[in-house]
């Protein structure tokens, strides 16, 4: 129990030491532990299904029990919910969540640029706001979560002309793509997920608007946004307006009246994709596109838009201005803005060259490992890029896995209900703590560091009964493992980490080991043969050389009465380095 606060305690300090803008890193072994309404109509309604009409909150609401008001267990302590607290990018402080409508979340989350295949830099974002999304449901809302396809943009036209391609197919196709990524990371399919060439008609009244209420121009057939008749501007990045950068991502048009004045729309050039317009053949600026499609889903007031915090400036500042530019009472309740992935301490991007894809990494790791590894770090901080905090995260997913294996099999293919009066009282508290526990991190801007901290306990206990001579022999050990079986696997579900199989996930996570090896299970058990071999024969420092040469890899033997096993562990090239640090 000592063990287990220690490990909250310090998860908790990093959390809040690294999210108060001092400079601070753990030092790896450390890490690998703690990384884990509408007041304005819009302006052309969407022929939507009804649960998703413009302006309304209309999700069917999904049959889910929120694990904080669970009945499970007869006369348990179980904490009612808690308050949700997330940190507000606009206000620069943690602030008590509450929906416009009671019952109802309106979420829009800035999506990708879809021109090649997406890096685990997006993977951050998505399976943030996933994480936030499930969260939310599990609290009882129904949300609506809105997440837009960009498919009009100067790199997508590049690329589509590098390659000799129609720039709406290509889009189209990496689209498919990124949807394929965010399946095999078991991120939650959005309620919508709009793309800006189906919404061109929208976009257009937008700017419309914009002209004739006076916070707009047109130039030669372009038309830009006046920041100086937006007196907040820069009210969500703390810039001030001499300091700001023109909000394109072009070089600055002389023609602007100021050098930070966006472009809303933009004349077409030759060959380039483009619809008819007011102001002639063209297509959209890029900030334009999100305030369109946000408004024409949920309206011009809805409760949180999420992103990278590299789109606080110009991206989010931009859709403020010209959203109340339209709408002069155009409101988001809360701006909740993830940290960075880096690698050596640099912003992974594209444009910098220093990016791994999605489908690199989930080629040598299993998806739920990175996805662990990418909760593993609290979602406002930086997290660094390295195979050893990708190993540790394997290995992390590996041990939860194997222990509720462990567990199904000690309970076979019974009736998983049982009588809750059954169930211990000590296991009881224990399954309330971590329940507890979980709220409570998850409540105060989704902790999730502390909530995979707060699961070692559980597995522990389940690991104590299996395999120890003490909890074999513990009065309804039976019920006691359904019980802590069944409280893990439910928060497992709610972060998005449960899989089909556990049988089937750990044969996938000891192939990815393999592979990461440069061997095959054959090779393996090739080299236990002949460690069991030397064994016999007394040769036990060839024995140990066997044993240190698979695990440099990253494959541990595990010797029991039954024999020699194999499972994946952290290589000692790794560890050993990382320890000195």
């Amino acid at each position: 129990m000592q063990t287990r606060f220690f490990w909250l305690c310090l998860a908790a300090f990093a959390i809040r030491f690294s999210s108060s803008g001092r400079a601070y890193r753990l030092p790896p072994p450390m890490a690998s532990l703690l990384n884990l309404f509408k007041s304005c109509r819009p302006f052309t309604p969407i022929q939507l299904p009804s649960r998703l009409r413009p302006g309304k909150l209309t999700q069917p609401r999904r049959s889910f029990t929120p694990l904080s008001s669970s009945s499970t267990y007869k006369g348990d302590s179980t904490p009612s919910v808690k308050d949700l607290w997330l940190h507000n990018t606009m206000s620069r402080k943690k602030e008590l969540f509450k929906p416009k409508v009671e019952g109802q979340v309106g979420m829009y989350v800035c999506g990708v640029t879809a021109y090649d295949l997406s890096h685990i830099g997006h993977a951050r974002v998505y399976v943030t706001f996933d994480v936030l999304f499930r969260y939310l449901k599990h609290l009882g809302y129904q949300v609506s979560y809105v997440r837009n396809f960009t498919d009009v943009d100067d790199k997508i036209i590049a690329r589509a002309n590098e390659l000799g391609e129609d720039p709406i197919s290509l889009s189209r196709r990496f689209c498919k793509e990124f949807n394929r990524d965010m399946e095999q990371l078991q991120c939650l399919d959005p309620s919508v997920q709009p793309r800006v060439s189906d919404h061109i008609p929208q976009i257009i009244d937008l700017i419309n608007q914009i002209i004739d209420n006076g916070y707009a121009y047109e130039v030669d057939g372009d038309v830009y946004f006046s920041v100086d008749k937006s007196p907040t501007y820069g009210k969500l990045s703390g810039r001030k307006l001499e300091d700001n950068r023109a909000g394109e991502r072009v070089a600055v048009d002389t023609r602007k009246r100021h050098p930070a004045d966006f472009a809303l729309w933009k004349t077409a050039k030759e060959g380039e994709v483009s619809w008819e317009s007011p102001w002639g053949r063209g297509r959209p600026g890029w900030h334009i596109e999100c305030s369109a499609m946000s408004a024409a889903y949920l309206g011009y007031s809805f409760d949180i838009h999420g992103g990278g915090m590299d789109l606080v400036f110009p991206h989010h500042e931009n859709e403020i201005a010209q959203s109340c530019a339209a709408c002069d009472s155009s409101d988001i309740s809360y701006w909740v803005h993830n940290g960075f992935v880096t690698v050596d301490s640099e912003k992974m991007s594209k444009s910098l060259g220093n990016f791994f894809t999605i489908r690199q990494v989930i080629d040598l790791y299993h998806p739920l490992a990175l996805r662990l590894f990418l909760m593993g770090t609290h979602y406002r901080s930086p997290i660094n890029y390295s195979d050893f905090l990708l190993e540790s995260a394997s290995e992390r997913v590996f041990y939860i896995y194997q222990t509720l294996h462990d567990c199904e099999s000690v309970l076979g293919e019974k009736d998983s209900t049982f009588d809750n009066g059954s169930v211990p009282s000590d296991t009881l508290t224990s399954i309330n703590t971590f329940r507890s526990e979980f709220i409570a991190s998850m409540s105060d801007d989704l902790l999730t560091p502390v909530t995979l901290a707060a699961m070692s306990e559980p597995l522990k206990t389940i690991n104590d009964l299996i395999h120890t001579r003490k909890g074999k022999k513990q009065p309804r050990r039976e019920e006691s493992l359904k019980a802590l079986e069944a409280s893990v696997r439910e928060v497992l579900t709610i972060l998005g980490l449960m899989p089909t199989s556990y049988s089937e996930v750990l044969e996938q996570l000891k192939e990815k080991a393999l592979k990461r090896a440069g061997l095959n299970e054959e090779d393996v058990l090739q080299r236990v043969k002949e460690r069991t071999e030397a064994r016999k024969n007394k040769e036990y420092e060839r024995s140990d050389e066997i044993r240190k040469e698979l695990a440099n890899v990253g494959i541990a033997l595990m010797d029991s009465p039954e024999g020699t096993a194999w499972r994946p562990a952290i290589p000692l090239a790794l560890q050993e380095p990382s320890t000195t640090t």
